[in-house]
């Protein structure tokens, strides 16, 4: 669409706002070959268009395994619902190193407080390079053409129960 200069008439929500106050990481996972799990965790937001509008959802997956460890949903871009999925990843362990992007949620203090204070290394994707967190964008092509578009979901509450079963 860029190449043919045309744009989508319906808004999609941009869910990598960045705060420019906030202290970015450099990418680790450049070359590194994952060999179990628990080395690499990732993280990420995508949006789930709706019959009203669309929610918000986040997963924790374990890279080695593609293991979706945690998730939720959220109406909003807040990082509550992010530290929650991280604060439930934890049953499974945790990381050597933990990738997400650039997006305020996941450069908050509060974010990366949690994972410094557990002494995990912070790597971030390169701004505007979903390939650096390959893995996650595939689940979310999987959520979406597996199951999302397949249905049409009218609240949260039946979006929630739809990925309980799907996850």
């Amino acid at each position: 669409m860029k190449k043919m200069n045309i744009r989508s008439v319906l808004p999609k929500p941009n869910t990598s706002l960045s705060a420019k106050s906030h202290k970015k990481y450099p990418y680790l996972l450049r070359g590194l070959k994952v060999s179990r799990s628990n080395e690499v965790w990732a993280t990420d937001i995508t949006y789930i268009p709706m019959q009203a509008g669309f929610m918000y959802l986040t997963v924790v997956m374990d890279w080695y395994s593609r293991y979706v460890l945690s998730w939720r949903i959220s109406n909003s871009m807040d990082k509550r619902f992010c530290l929650e999925a991280l604060d439930e990843a934890w049953k499974w362990g945790q990381p050597e190193i933990f990738n997400s992007d650039q997006g305020a949620q996941f450069t908050s203090l509060e974010f990366t407080s949690e994972l410094l204070n557990r002494g995990i290394k912070i790597s971030m994707d390169g701004k505007g390079r979903a390939l650096d967190n390959v893995f996650v964008e595939r689940l979310w092509w999987s959520v979406k053409y597996e199951h999302i578009y397949l249905r049409a979901y009218e609240n949260g509450l039946d979006l929630h129960k739809g990925l309980k079963e799907y996850f």
